[in-house]
């Protein structure tokens, strides 16, 4: 959603900076022309004689309000869900505010799981909310992970307990064996 508000925000401004421009060109022309029947650029007489015939409650107008409306709301809703998911962090003061992304919580728990020798890859991904990892081991002689399981989850937990984080988020693990001898 950021790329798509990054996107549309310039657009936007030059929209509405052309209409500006647009309007000092027009302005100028009617004070340099007083007795112009025409607009230099823009056919604002015709513009006008169409539009005098309109009421509010006209079918075009209506049409057009709804459009504009629901644009508006389209552009609010991206604007709301292009904000910045951060990680709180316990602040050292009160008057401090600390919080790091997501991307690096995810990066430092899957450096952490990664260390251990059961596993042999992993993929974490994080939010506030939650922790996901999913991590490949060999399975135990049995040929379970289980154990890979259990040893990756307190692994994982013991590092959350020890990050300074605002509120511990919620963890998932999942595990798979791999096929392939260590």
């Amino acid at each position: 959603m950021r790329v798509l508000l990054r996107t549309l925000s310039p657009l936007l401004g030059l929209a509405l900076a052309a209409a500006g421009v647009l309007l000092v060109i027009e302005v100028v022309a009617a004070w340099v022309r007083p007795g112009a029947t025409s607009g230099l650029v823009v056919p604002w007489p015709s513009w006008q004689a169409a539009l005098s015939d309109l009421t509010w409650s006209d079918g075009p107008v209506l049409v057009v309000s709804v459009c504009v409306g629901v644009l508006g709301l389209l552009l609010l809703l991206v604007a709301l869900l292009a904000r910045r998911h951060d990680v709180a962090l316990t602040s050292p003061t009160p008057a401090m505010t600390v919080a790091t992304t997501p991307r690096v919580l995810a990066r430092i728990v899957g450096r952490h799981v990664r260390e251990s020798d059961d596993v042999a890859a992993a993929t974490v991904s994080a939010s506030a909310r939650k922790v996901v990892v999913r991590a490949e081991g060999w399975p135990e002689s049995d040929g379970g992970t289980g154990s890979l399981r259990t040893d990756v989850r307190a692994r994982t937990e013991e590092l959350l307990s020890t990050l300074p984080l605002a509120r511990t988020p919620r963890l998932a693990v999942t595990t798979r064996g791999r096929k392939d001898p260590r």
